[in-house]
């Protein structure tokens, strides 16, 4: 997929009118055909018109799996405005880039700006995403003060949900960060048992990128590593910005670890990927859930993805035939196959669609108070099982997802569901 040739930060999608026409506005020229939306019902009598802001990334390296995620959360409001919007209630959503030219691609710094134009919108009652952990640090705070909800749809940073963190992150004292994914405290972990138990590795060589995903996991995978007896030979960080890794992958070589780790985003795992296939291809390589995607794939190429090994913070359930109807419906819209997040982005839109229903069912005003006391509530039944969360924000299940990258030629290189092999789930600790 390509990125739109003119971008623009913001989005304003009209649900009722657009998908009554038949169309979506897009940031910019169009980067792909997108087939006519159900036309939804009228809005019911004394309804008002709320705002869902999502947060994602759409330019640069997380482009694609960006869009991804997005058209999941869209689809969801889509077709719950196709009959009336909850109780009636027809819902616009606010898309907003946190992508910068400055940075190359997330910025969690426009990410800030951005949440600061939605919490300043009283009509925007909850925010999904963003994409990565590094921006939702930088959001959290900013919306926590609005007292609006947050469902992050592969935010992963155990930082995000910790109480001993909450003066930073929850200055209000109440919780308004949620996710639909668990966290690196068990997707990190989550590898070691996998590349321990399943591949029996004893060495590896741990590589992080500097962002606080990345050091994140890093620090978690190496403290499972030592109990399941993997060795950790040495340990070394890439800056996303510079193209060339030869000199720490010379290193790695050099001490000739069983597997490397990389722990980062997808800007420098896809340069990462590029050089370690030159220098190390028989080495067992491995990172974590930003790699899953069609960014990865396509921008490292074939060979050199083929064989990588890769987490994702929520259960596999593309190929399970219950989700068979979901992959169609979102085919016939958006042209494209799904990845994992896009289910993840769906049901976190899905939690604040059923929010802002049980809000309106109960009498009470619908506000981003009322909204988020019924989000911190939810007990919702999706295709990744039942959503709950506890009192941090927290899912209460904690699935890790395994997945090889194996090339099959009779698809696209950039084809994620069929790119990708799913191992199983990850060994627990």
């Amino acid at each position: 997929m390509s990125n739109r040739s003119l971008p623009i930060r913001r989005r304003l999608f009209n649900a009722t009118l657009l998908a009554g026409a038949g169309l979506l506005l897009d940031a910019g020229a169009a980067s792909r055909s997108r087939a006519q939306s159900p036309t939804p019902q009228s809005q019911a009598p004394g309804a008002r018109a709320l705002k869902l802001g999502i947060i994602m990334t759409q330019n640069g390296p997380n482009a694609a799996d960006g869009k991804l995620q997005l058209d999941g959360a869209l689809l969801a409001i889509e077709e719950a405005n196709a009959k009336g919007g909850p109780a009636g209630h027809r819902i616009t959503p606010v898309v907003l880039d946190d992508y910068t030219t400055t940075a190359g691609d997330f910025d969690p710094a426009q990410a800030a700006r951005d949440a600061r134009e939605l919490a300043e919108d009283p009509d925007v009652v909850a925010v999904v995403g963003p994409k990565t952990s590094d921006s939702a640090k930088a959001i959290e705070a900013i919306l926590n003060r609005a007292d609006l909800a947050t469902i992050g749809p592969s935010g992963t940073n155990p930082d995000l949900t910790d109480p001993k963190l909450a003066n930073i992150y929850r200055p209000s004292g109440r919780t308004t960060y949620f996710r639909t994914v668990t966290t690196d405290a068990y997707q990190a972990p989550g590898m070691a048992n996998f590349l321990a138990e399943k591949l029996n590795v004893t060495s590896a060589f741990v590589l992080d990128d500097g962002t606080s995903f990345g050091v994140g996991v890093a620090e978690s995978f190496r403290k499972q590593a030592a109990v399941r007896g993997i060795k950790v030979l040495g340990a070394d960080r890439v800056n996303p910005r510079e193209a060339d890794y030869m000199t720490v992958l010379t290193k790695v070589k050099a001490l000739a670890p069983q597997a490397l780790y990389f722990t980062g985003d997808v800007q420098a795992g896809i340069k990462v990927a590029k050089q370690s296939y030159d220098v190390v291809p028989k080495m067992i390589k491995a990172g974590t859930d930003a790699l899953l995607g069609g960014s990865f794939l396509t921008a490292t190429g074939f060979p050199a993805a083929n064989g990588w090994y890769v987490t994702v913070a929520a259960p596999h359930v593309l190929e399970d035939a219950a989700a068979r109807d979901w992959i169609d419906r979102f085919v016939k819209r958006f042209g494209v196959q799904p990845f994992d997040y896009s289910i993840t982005a769906f049901d976190a839109a899905a939690v604040a669609l059923d929010a802002i229903g049980r809000v309106a069912a109960s009498g009470k005003a619908i506000d981003r108070h009322s909204v988020r006391d019924a989000i911190q509530a939810t007990h919702l039944s999706t295709l990744q099982g039942l959503i709950a969360f506890d009192g941090n924000g927290d899912l209460s299940t904690t699935a890790v997802s395994t997945f090889q990258v194996q090339h099959n030629p009779a698809y696209a290189d950039g084809d994620p569901l069929r790119q990708f092999k799913y191992i199983g789930l990850a060994p627990e600790s």
